[in-house]
């Protein structure tokens, strides 16, 4: 039983991984980019019940419950903002989505990263650190890119 649970989580982080990279990759219109958000959503949602279900079996890794609310509630929130269009959506989506995807590869570099080829010889903390750090400057970019708007337009 835990094996099919194991994999369920396999199959639900690959999907939200690529699901996430379809997402920020897409341009920002009707079509690819919100369908890729929406699986990534569900994914995520999957990959956080199959963790649960592993944390019971496995209570060595309850403490990765963590990062995978986080994940999961910053994935909500910036769904939430884009889809009841609170005032200034955008920074809210941006900011929560990458760092939605950010706290999901903590998670999985934290559990995974000591079996992994180059990730095993950095120091155990930078499992920790490594995914924020490359991921909040291009949260701060795209921020930048998406958000600018020239004096007197108002902002979506």
């Amino acid at each position: 039983m835990v094996e099919l649970v194991v994999i369920a989580h396999i199959a639900s982080g690959l999907c939200a991984v690529a699901a996430g990279i379809t997402a920020m990759l897409s341009p920002k219109r009707p079509g690819r980019h919100p369908v890729a958000g929406r699986v990534y959503l569900w994914a995520l949602a999957a990959l956080f019940a199959t963790g649960c279900l592993l944390a019971l079996a496995r209570p060595h890794t309850l403490f990765l419950l963590i990062p995978g609310t986080g994940a999961l509630a910053a994935a909500a929130i910036g769904f939430a903002a884009r889809r009841l269009r609170w005032r200034h959506w955008l920074p809210h989506h941006i900011i929560a989505m990458g760092g939605s995807y950010i706290l999901a590869l903590t998670a999985f570099y934290v559990d995974n990263g000591p079996r992994l080829p180059i990730w095993r010889e950095l120091p155990p903390l930078s499992f920790w650190f490594l995914p924020a750090a490359v991921g909040i400057p291009l949260i701060w970019r795209a921020l930048r890119r998406r958000t600018r708007r020239p004096i007197g337009e108002p902002n979506p």
